[in-house]
């Protein structure tokens, strides 16, 4: 269909007006592609539509009408119009909330739960990838919940691709916020494969991030504390984020181990202990973000011998409190570590206590004052 450079025009059920551009002419022809009974045009559009919405949130909202046509691709019996169809709606998924309403209500759910399962790893993984993007909206996560796919993500964590695992976290954490799911996820027990995935991945990425918040919620219960603990280097591998992760899954790894003394005490203090927690925590009680900080604190007063204070001549300062814990510490290396983390983090202490009164003095004194209005006439 040609059109004048003075036509616009509104796509069939759409609420969008392709404007009138150079590229209108394409959109449209695109979009009258995918409705198309010709299997390879219609892949051909899919292709075309996810590398359009690939960084373009104006083109997400040009092909929203497309997504009923996309949908119906993921039944078709060829592995192509499958792969295509997928990463159109993925694309157009993202960072879009209307359209992901739209996937699910146009019937997506049913065939990308179906790909979890695939032995073709390259569906499974595109289908895994999809569901973190559509589980990330408040309004498709009680229908994705009630789809049991969270028995088959874990199936994905167990047996998937690298990448495939990655996502599957990913959209563990998405869907673990939703009322009541953190139970269903504890009863696929999952514990062991996320601990595998976060010791294998660096530290500092986004996986060890969502590995740690998913464990940090998981140990809110006690089947969750007893299968990390269980778990040959479980406490470790969040000790560990906890050294060297970002400042968000630092934030998570501290709140993860102060749950679980906080729950047990007694149970769970040597656990930590032994894993060599201090220095980290020591760390994150200068250089970590306001919440990382104050659980620190918190953390570290717990694992003194004594959670209470010693006496009014001892006061219950952080030094006072590492010094007890280092009293207990066992191993040359691991004590002289933590002696020389105290020290740093006296003298940073020190650093932040001196600009905050520089800061201060800079407030109180303002700069354009003139001293010479202070001397006697």
């Amino acid at each position: 269909m040609d059109l004048g450079a003075g036509d616009s025009y509104t796509t069939a059920n759409s609420g969008d007006n392709i404007p009138k551009t150079a590229s209108s002419s394409s959109v449209y022809e695109i979009l009258l592609l995918i409705q198309s009974d010709d299997l390879t045009l219609k892949v051909q559009a899919a292709r075309e539509i996810r590398r359009l919405t690939k960084t373009s949130k104006r083109y997400r909202r040009y092909f929203s009408n497309s997504v009923k046509s996309l949908v119906h691709m993921l039944h078709s019996n060829s592995f192509e119009s499958k792969e295509a169809a997928l990463l159109a709606l993925l694309n157009l998924a993202v960072k879009d909330e209307r359209n992901k309403i739209s996937i699910i209500n146009a019937g997506a759910l049913e065939p990308i739960i179906c790909f979890l399962q695939s032995e073709n790893s390259t569906l499974q993984d595109h289908a895994t990838a999809s569901l973190v993007t559509l589980s990330a909206s408040s309004v498709t996560k009680p229908i994705i919940s009630a789809s049991c796919v969270i028995h088959r993500l874990v199936d994905v964590l167990r047996q998937g691709s690298s990448q495939a695992k990655v996502d599957a976290v990913m959209a563990l954490y998405n869907l673990a916020t939703y009322l009541g799911n953190l139970n269903l996820i504890l009863q696929t027990e999952p514990i062991h494969f996320i601990v595998d995935l976060l010791k294998s991945c660096k530290k500092s990425s986004k996986a060890a991030e969502k590995c740690t918040a998913l464990i940090e919620s998981l140990v809110c219960y006690e089947e969750g504390r007893t299968a990390v603990t269980s778990e040959e280097g479980g406490v470790l591998a969040v000790v560990e984020v906890l050294e060297s992760g970002s400042l968000q899954s630092r934030e998570h790894a501290v709140g993860a181990l102060l749950t679980m003394c906080q729950s047990d005490r007694c149970k769970y203090r040597e656990t930590i202990l032994k894993e060599g927690v201090i220095p980290g925590l020591l760390e994150l009680t200068v250089q970590g973000t306001s919440k990382s900080q104050t659980k620190a604190q918190t953390l570290l007063r717990l694992l003194r011998d004594t959670p209470y204070p010693n006496s009014e001549l001892e006061p219950d300062t952080l030094e006072n409190i590492v010094s007890n814990i280092i009293c207990q510490i066992d191993g040359e290396e691991q004590l002289g570590k933590t002696k020389e983390m105290l020290a740093e983090m006296v003298q940073i202490s020190m650093e932040q206590s001196l600009r905050h009164l520089q800061q201060r003095a800079l407030i109180c004194t303002p700069a354009d004052l003139s001293i010479s209005s202070f001397k006697e006439s």
